[in-house]
């Protein structure tokens, strides 16, 4: 093929994201705290005040964020899941927070966490109900909006239970509109995607232009087996969802669970990459107060997270899968790569892999720095496509590395590559 046909190609395959809504955030992936799946439905504060569904916990978070790092590290929102309101609205049809579990209400907690330099987000559902039986929003969108203006709200999780799948677009755009009409500035995560896909294939472009990201999948679940199926699904669905992210809008895997019970070390370090090599919101769900220093080093581990905070805004993609390996890239800002290296195999030890074999390799022509991120920080020197470098990756672990272009000849297409979002162009499958 001639290099002007080879350059038409490449730009046929150009697929930008579609508009974003126009709010001004998350022009990169959300980072915060979010308190579902460690802490769930828990509203017993007689028997374990400590962990149940209060503003104590809330502010205790907040506390541990600004005072331990996480704010330093980009760690921003602190979020209220389901169960958190009265089960009946106000005599002016507002939700209410339960008195006794927030009996400064949400408007005081809000402040609190402001005062800490952070921001909080709340949740609410765009059904009759929302999933824990608390009263939904169907019907008062414009009331919960204001309400939850007036409380300074940063950030609103609005979830899909009890509800028409036909009416979901309707509700979500019109709940969209509703915070934007307030005037402030609240950060919209939906789960319209999640609701619609066991009906039919979701129109992306409309919920870009609605939402600031989406859930697509099942929740987490702190085990490696819910980690892999959600991997899984956005690889298998990569086709569809990549091309709907950037900066104003991202795919949502849902919550990182690293620091709670059900990961290796290895497994967590998988997590945390793959969850940066998707461009995807940063949202742990786990005990701050109580996490082991390695846990809390990968999280804020600074080279993962400017990975994940890449300004170039473009989600990566499976595209290799072969001998029990998986190959995740995503290209980055300068013209950089990140490569992720999974090991698939759960028994033995650590296995090689030679890089030659990472479609992305081609941009070490004619030489590129190259430095691993995961399991260790290691500066791994010049290379050329010819060099056989293997990676070592830990059984159900993943090597994480960075890969920087030295300027050749090879710079025009390197634009165009980096430029290229299909997803389809690399996947190989042996």
């Amino acid at each position: 093929m001639s290099r002007v046909a080879c350059l038409l190609a490449l730009v046929v395959l150009v697929s930008p994201a579609a508009d974003a809504l126009d709010n001004g955030l998350a022009l990169k992936p959300t980072m915060g705290w979010l308190h579902w799946e460690r802490f769930m439905c828990n509203i017993d504060c007689d028997r374990d005040p400590n962990n149940c569904i209060s503003e104590r916990l809330y502010m205790q978070m907040a506390d541990v964020m600004a005072k331990e790092g996480w704010k330093e590290a980009g760690y921003e929102y602190v979020c209220i899941d389901d169960c958190w309101p009265s089960y009946q609205r106000d005599a002016q049809g507002r939700l209410q927070a339960d008195p006794k579990r927030f009996p400064g209400g949400i408007k005081k907690l809000a402040d609190y966490v402001h005062s800490k330099g952070l921001k909080l987000g709340i949740y609410a559902d765009v059904g009759k109900k929302t999933c824990a039986g608390y009263p939904g929003s169907l019907g008062y969108y414009e009331t919960d909006a204001q309400t939850f203006a007036d409380w300074d709200v940063d950030l609103l999780k609005f979830d899909g239970c009890n509800m028409d799948w036909t009416l979901l677009g309707e509700g979500y755009v019109n709940m969209s509109k509703a915070l934007n009409k307030t005037g402030r500035s609240i950060l919209y995560s939906c789960e319209w995607p999640l609701y619609e896909w066991p009906f039919q294939k979701p129109n992306y472009t409309a919920i870009r232009e609605a939402c600031n990201h989406w859930r697509n999948f099942n929740d987490v679940y702190d085990s490696w087996s819910s980690v892999k199926s959600i991997l899984e699904w956005t690889a298998s669905h990569q086709d569809v969802i990549v091309p709907s992210a950037g900066p104003g809008g991202w795919n949502d895997p849902d919550m990182l669970v690293i620091g709670n019970f059900g990961l290796s070390h290895a497994q967590q370090e998988s997590q945390m990459a793959l969850w940066a090599i998707m461009a995807a919101p940063l949202l742990v769900s786990n005990d701050l107060r109580d996490i082991c220093p390695r846990s809390k080093e990968l999280l804020q581990n600074k080279h993962i997270i400017a990975i994940s905070q890449d300004p170039l805004g473009k989600q990566g993609y499976r595209t290799v899968k072969v001998d029990t390996f998986e190959v995740w890239e995503r290209p980055l800002s300068k013209k950089r790569l990140a490569i992720a290296v999974l090991n698939m195999m759960e028994i033995g030890g650590p296995r090689g892999f030679f890089l030659r074999a990472v479609p992305g390799w081609k941009i070490c022509d004619p030489q590129c720095n190259l430095t691993q991120v995961l399991p260790q920080y290691k500066e791994l020197g010049v290379q050329t496509p010819h060099t056989n470098v293997v990676v070592s990756v830990n059984p159900s672990g993943t090597a994480l590395l960075t890969v920087t272009p030295i300027s050749g000849d090879f710079t025009g297409l390197s634009e165009l590559y980096w430029e290229d979002t299909s997803v389809k162009r690399n996947h190989i499958i042996l």
